[in-house]
């Protein structure tokens, strides 16, 4: 099963409004995936700075390990919590090292970037989306994904969306068979790949085609004769996002693009809550055919 809602705004005025959106159209997917959801949102960043979003248990107080990072690594390190989750603020040129110091606290890192942050927990969907409150984010362009686990267990890390790039994500409805020797083959090539999940498998693949200076489309078309099963990917760049169905696309998906977005859901009855929706035009996505859009510039 699992249920997957995706917004690419075209339109800036809608900014404000993306978590919102975001939110409602997700709430229609719970009985697709009611163990788990999460959340990647492409926000506001600053030119010069990076946002690592982590997790950790139910005891850690962000606030003490941001300021205990910044002595670590000798910058400002600022913290946003929201539930479980908080979005740390530092010097882009502080990452390794910050990466280093918070896995030796126990603190995972759920997402890395300029723009992308990542909120994702167990529980049903419209409750983790009211813990985090999503309908506060704004931004351009974000992916949400309700799980129903089927191939690992229902952990916070388990859940979608992966990031295993900077400022990348995705989110997978399928299954992958040739996930096991390709995780081995992208850990040798430097890709972190963290949990028994294939979605993060796929992620990472499309992470290291594109250190490889492939885009997007490219990295997308290849995994066509890479990745072995099938699948529905939804994927989110800093600029970009983008949609793929396997050549039998059995999994199911509809697309609605008018002046002022790209919208993406499982179901049609996603995209009722978006503007306008009656004047979009609809469309399911061709099988092993790449879709991308690019932020305005």
């Amino acid at each position: 099963m699992c249920g997957i809602a995706g917004l690419f705004l075209k339109n800036g005025r809608l900014e404000h409004d993306l978590g919102a959106l975001l939110a409602a159209m997700t709430s229609t997917l719970c009985e697709r995936g009611p163990d788990s959801a999460g959340f990647a949102l492409y926000t506001n960043g600053a030119d010069d700075g990076l946002k690592l979003t982590v997790t950790s248990n139910a005891a850690t107080d962000f606030e003490k390990v941001a300021a205990n990072l910044g002595r670590a690594i000798g910058a400002t390190v600022t913290a946003r919590v929201r539930d479980t989750h908080a979005t740390l603020s530092l010097p882009a040129d502080t990452a390794v090292q910050a990466r280093a110091w918070l896995a030796d606290q126990g603190v995972t890192v759920v997402s890395e970037g300029r723009r992308l942050e990542i909120f994702k927990e167990v529980g049903y969907p419209t409750e983790v989306a009211r813990r985090f409150d999503i309908p506060s984010i704004g931004g351009t362009h974000a992916i949400a994904h309700t799980r129903m686990a089927t191939e690992s267990a229902v952990t916070t890390n388990g859940a979608h969306p992966f990031s295993t790039g900077r400022d990348q994500c995705l989110v997978h409805n399928g299954s992958l068979s040739n996930h096991a020797s390709l995780r081995r083959e992208l850990r040798r090539d430097g890709i972190r790949i963290e949990t028994a999940n294939d979605s993060e498998v796929a992620a990472g693949y499309l992470s290291r085609e594109l250190r490889r200076g492939r885009s997007l489309g490219d990295a997308l078309e290849s995994s066509l004769s890479d990745l072995d099963g099938f699948f529905t990917f939804v994927v989110g760049t800093e600029t970009g996002f983008g949609v793929l169905r396997d050549p039998i696309a059995c999994k199911p998906a509809v697309m609605a693009e008018t002046d002022d977005y790209v919208g993406f859901a499982s179901e049609y009855r996603s995209l009722t809550c978006l503007p306008g929706i009656a004047q979009a035009r609809l469309f399911e996505p061709k099988p092993a055919t790449p879709y991308f859009w690019e932020s305005r510039p």
